[in-house]
């Protein structure tokens, strides 16, 4: 059957090892017949380099190796949590890295990719750090800077975000709706698929006049979710 899967947000993490083994099922049985596999951010808790040597990594780079490995096609855009996912890895597992936004065909239907950070305008606490994240010297910066140092600041980057999560309005935090617009227009597309948000649901809405869908992936934290894409259609999966 013809099928191209999409994930995002699985924040993999040594603390939640039911998560990681059905990632580890998922690429051995779901995406195993898949024409192609699309991983639209936040496959970690955190990324603080290639050189990343906690032992938790290796397992989950042997799966998407092995994924890889019998032809399907692997593809990973930037989440929030692993923007500093580099070239080394992505060779070393087999993934192709996409650019922020992408657009893509999908039997015959034009689809913009995102992780979909950058569509949440309203957060302009979140957008500022994305924006300094995002700057190539801060980046060099951070990895430059020894494993033990990266990891403790990862972690407190971790728990403001999950304060963050806890005080912020949902509206605040989801994404804007002249964003989602403005993207879409910009590549010319009535379909666009992202994650970030942890709201999974396809959204039916009129764009100048046209029908077009906004499909939200979703997260990882208790089960596992992914959009499956046929010919003939889509559907959200719930896995576990």
């Amino acid at each position: 059957m013809q099928q191209t899967l999409f994930i995002s947000d699985l924040h993999l993490d040594p603390e939640r090892p039911h998560i990681l083994a059905l990632f580890e099922r998922f690429l051995r049985e779901d995406a195993a017949g898949a024409d192609a596999l699309y991983i639209l951010g936040d496959l970690f808790e955190y990324w603080i380099g290639d050189d990343d040597d906690a032992p938790h990594l290796e397992g989950i780079a042997a799966g998407l190796r092995a994924l890889s490995s019998r032809g399907v096609p692997l593809y990973f855009a930037h989440g929030n949590r692993d923007f500093l996912l580099g070239e080394a890895f992505a060779r070393s597992t087999g993934m192709r890295l996409l650019a922020e936004e992408t657009v893509v065909d999908l039997y015959g239907r034009r689809a913009l990719l995102m992780h979909g950070d950058s569509l949440c305008t309203d957060d302009h606490e979140y957008m500022a750090f994305r924006d300094m994240v995002r700057d190539s010297d801060w980046q060099s910066d951070f990895l430059a800077r020894p494993l033990d140092r990266r990891r403790v600041e990862a972690e407190a980057a971790r728990e403001r975000s999950r304060e963050n999560g806890r005080t912020k309005a949902p509206e605040i935090t989801d994404v804007s709706l002249p964003a989602v617009e403005d993207a879409m227009r910009r590549h010319g597309v009535t379909l666009l698929i992202h994650g970030h948000t942890h709201r999974p649901k396809i959204h039916e809405f009129t764009m100048d006049g046209q029908p077009a869908q906004r499909v939200v992936l979703a997260d990882w934290y208790e089960t596992g979710g992914m959009l499956r894409v046929t010919p003939e259609g889509m559907r959200l999966e719930t896995i576990g």
